[in-house]
Formats: C-alpha cells, sequence, structure tokens
C-alpha cells in the first residue's frame, strides 16, 4: 500500500530525481520563469516553496540549509537578496503554473511556472514607477524691462549677405509621362 507516498517519483530515482529538482530550482531562481511539462512543474513547486520561505528570514543558518538543496551559492545569493525580501510579506504560494497546451512531438502536457511576484502582467497592485512627461511649462507673462526690447529691435535685422545665401527648398516637379514609369518585362 502507498500511504503517505504523495510526491511525484517523475520516472527517475532518487538520486536522478534530485538533481532534475535542484536543476530546476536554480533556472527559476535565475530566470523567475521556466518551461516544463505538467508533472515536473507541480513537483517543483512542492520542492521550491520551502526554499523560498526560509528565504524570508536571512540567517546564515537557512543559508546553509538552502545550499544544501540547491547547491549553487550564486542561486542562494539570488533568492535571499532579491526574492526573500520582495515575497516577505505573503504567506506562501510563491509559484504560480500555468497550462500551456501540449507538446508537439509527444503530446506531453506543457506549462510555465514563474515566480509570483515578479510578473509584470498579473500584479496590478504593485508600485509602478511614476512615469514623467516632457512638457514645455507654460510662458508667464512677465513685464519685460525697456532695455531689453531696444536690444532686440536693433539685432532684429539679418544682413542682406547671409539672406542671399539662404535659398528656398526647390519643389520637384512630377513629370506627366507613363513610358518612363513603365519597364518592358522580359
Amino acid at each position: 500500500m502507498r500511504h503517505n507516498k504523495k510526491f511525484n517519483h517523475l520516472s527517475r530515482k532518487v538520486g536522478h530525481r534530485r538533481a532534475l529538482l535542484k536543476n530546476m530550482t536554480n533556472s527559476l531562481i535565475e530566470h523567475k520563469r521556466i518551461e516544463t511539462t505538467l508533472t515536473k512543474a507541480k513537483a517543483l513547486r512542492q520542492y521550491i516553496e520551502p526554499l523560498v520561505t526560509k528565504a524570508k528570514e536571512d540567517s546564515l543558518h537557512n543559508r546553509r540549509v538552502v545550499f544544501s538543496y540547491i547547491q549553487n551559492k550564486h542561486a542562494v545569493t539570488e533568492l535571499f537578496n532579491t526574492i526573500g525580501p520582495k515575497v516577505a510579506d505573503r504567506p506562501g504560494g510563491y509559484t504560480r503554473v500555468i497550462k500551456l497546451g501540449n507538446r508537439l512531438g509527444d503530446g506531453a502536457e506543457m506549462a510555465m511556472i514563474e515566480l509570483v511576484d515578479f510578473n509584470e502582467i498579473y500584479n496590478p497592485n504593485e508600485a509602478k514607477p511614476k512615469k514623467t512627461t516632457r512638457r514645455r511649462k507654460k510662458k508667464t507673462t512677465a513685464p519685460v524691462p525697456e532695455q531689453v526690447v531696444e536690444k532686440v529691435e536693433e539685432t532684429d535685422s539679418i544682413p542682406e549677405q547671409v539672406m542671399d545665401k539662404v535659398e528656398e527648398p526647390k519643389k520637384k516637379e512630377k513629370s506627366t509621362d507613363c513610358d518612363s514609369a513603365l519597364i518592358p518585362l522580359l
């Protein structure tokens, strides 16, 4: 009888299954989202949730416990420095499994597993950075001193030598000759 044997063996022996889950955990921590089969995603969810719970409290003991599971110091620092503080107020359910359909080759059910707090589409409550718009400020009509107005009027005249060099842009003339547009097809 299979009493209290709840986790999926994934058709692998213990060492292979642990290595598979460890590698998938490292990939999920690094990329925040991975695609895999549905059964592997569900098994990974059970494997990674307790590790993320431990990452909420940053202590040396918790780091060593998590390192014994995933054995990648870069993933451990990422988990404790970025993921742990971001999910600190969440009481569980750190991952989301989304079904993607069947794989073309063998028809296996595919799924995407992702960390919930790192998805911008499904997190409308998250504070977004305020967008700044670049607009011209309205000019205030302040009184202009008379001395400035006189200087502007003196420099308003453009020398004729400069005006001679400035030419108006030439307009292209459209030809109505249709023969030039037709190219004989050979």
